[in-house]
């Protein structure tokens, strides 16, 4: 900690020794750097925030990504050359301007003096500045005024009347578009025509090759299943019929019907509900109806009713297993004919297809140039009525006497800082450069012998009173540096008040 406190205590030393070289340096940093703040114009600023809303009558299905190019051409059309130029002709600038070459430069130094920035969606913060050395302060910023104000202007009249000729000129483009479309559909659908009379007249249905083959494997799948299940109910009607008699004994003696004639329909209504021949009641029905046959009580015999609802059942089924199975038998025909079609002509499908794709490539586009047109007309209609664009001033252009840029006050202020510091920085370094042994301790490693002793500082009178002078004069320096810098920024601050 000592050596640390030694060795600051030897570079203030070295500072102080050498301070009419940093006073020197100061005064000629801050004079330079104060010229050359007083050469810096002032920019007067005037802020503005405005609210554009587009197709705020209709709505809109464009996705954040569109929304987003719009809003970027709103801000683009706000700095456009056609904008800005009607800016120049509607304001001050336009003063003393002959031709269209003067009309271009101050088109251009306008554009570097505009900003727009997007700082939420639709509000748009319009930012104009003005630093004419010709001007005074208040006309600097009446100037920076009236540019933010035409330019909101000259947007509203460029936006309404380009918008009108963008719709004419759209709606035109679309209906060039809409007939060229129109003919390559008629030639794409007449090609198709053409193709199928000419190789498909022949096979039924309509669509692809490809899509009406798959059809038919699906139709015969389909035909399958319900054949299958058609087939199961027609043998289930075959095993009750062979199981069923075709004749019953009639009435008994009594009128009633006959022993017989009750047990076989018994048995009749047992199979009908599904019981087999091994099933303990039926075995033991037909044992009872054999032993009343064998001893003769049969009586007359009548047809049987169950019998007949079975053979009805039956042929209806067998209808409709023929059925189905011509079904089949066609549809497996037609699939026959358009493979073996296939195999002598390989290319027709793929030929038909691209036909097919062309032809709803062509209409998809046909179809969508039709929903543009109606699109574009209905918001050229809704522009022609003004209410396209929903345009409103959230804060008028401001005018501000007070400059916004150079901020003179800090830079002033801090030129005298950067002063001083060059002027320790310069001490500094010629301290370094210059080498003294300021103790006993620095001669005796630099020179690596011991020191015997030290003689210190004998001041006389006259030395004395000459540091004295020099000392009254050093601080008259300093205070003269520190107090030009206070009357910089009095003088700065005198004449925003009188600008104001």
């Amino acid at each position: 900690m000592n050596n640390i406190y030694e060795e600051v205590q030897i570079i203030l030393h070295g500072v102080w020794q050498r301070r009419w070289v940093a006073l020197g340096v100061a005064w000629g940093v801050c004079l330079l750097g104060w010229l050359a703040i007083a050469l810096v114009p002032n920019v007067y600023q005037s802020r503005a925030r405005v609210f554009v809303q587009l197709d705020s009558v209709l709505p809109s299905d464009q996705t954040p990504l569109d929304q987003q190019k719009a809003l970027d051409q709103v801000r683009q059309t706000m700095t456009s050359a056609e904008v800005l130029e009607r800016v120049v002709r509607n304001t001050d600038l336009g003063a003393g301007v002959q031709s269209d070459r003067d009309i271009g430069m101050k088109v251009g130094m306008l554009r570097q003096n505009v900003t727009v920035v997007s700082q939420q969606d639709s509000l748009f913060e319009i930012t104009a500045k003005s630093s004419n050395k010709a001007l005074s302060g208040q006309e600097n910023a009446r100037l920076a005024a009236q540019i933010a104000g035409g330019l909101i202007q000259a947007f509203q009249e460029t936006s309404v009347a380009g918008g009108i000729a963008s719709t004419g000129q759209s709606l035109k483009f679309l209906d060039q578009q809409i007939d060229a479309r129109g003919k390559e559909l008629q030639a794409a659908e007449q090609r198709r025509v053409d193709f199928e009379r000419k190789h498909l007249g022949s096979i039924p249905g309509g669509g692809s090759i490809g899509a009406r083959m798959d059809a038919m494997r699906s139709e015969i799948s389909q035909v399958d299943s319900q054949l299958i299940s058609a087939q199961s109910a027609l043998a289930g009607i075959n095993g009750q019929l062979a199981g069923t008699p075709a004749e019953i004994a009639g009435v008994g003696p009594g009128g009633g019907p006959s022993a017989l004639a009750q047990a076989e329909g018994q048995l009749a209504a047992a199979r009908a509900q599904g019981w087999t021949d091994s099933h303990p009641d039926v075995i033991a029905l037909r044992r009872q109806i054999d032993m009343l046959r064998r001893v003769g009580g049969g009586g007359t015999r009548t047809p049987n009713p169950a019998y007949l609802s079975l053979k009805s059942m039956q042929a209806e089924r067998s209808a409709t297993v023929s059925a189905l199975q011509g079904r089949k038998a066609q549809i497996q025909g037609d699939l026959n004919n358009m493979v073996e079609r296939q195999i002598q002509e390989p290319g027709l499908a793929a030929e038909q297809d691209k036909l097919n794709r062309e032809y709803d490539a062509i209409k998809a586009q046909y179809d969508k140039l039709l929903g543009d047109r109606e699109n574009v007309r209905l918001r050229g209609d809704v522009q022609s009525e003004g209410g396209s664009l929903k345009f409103r001033v959230i804060d008028p252009p401001s005018a501000s006497s007070i400059p916004a840029s150079p901020n003179r006050p800090l830079l002033l202020f801090g030129v005298l800082i950067a002063g001083i510091g060059a002027g320790i920085g310069a001490a500094f370094g010629l301290s370094q450069v210059r080498t003294t042994y300021p103790t006993i301790g620095r001669l005796e490693k630099a020179t690596g012998m011991p020191v015997i002793g030290g003689i210190s500082d004998v001041e006389t009178p006259l030395r004395a009173e000459q540091n004295k002078r020099q000392a009254r004069w050093f601080y008259a320096a300093c205070s003269g540096l520190g107090g030009l810098c206070f009357v910089l920024l009095a003088v700065e601050f005198i004449q925003r008040g009188m600008s104001a």
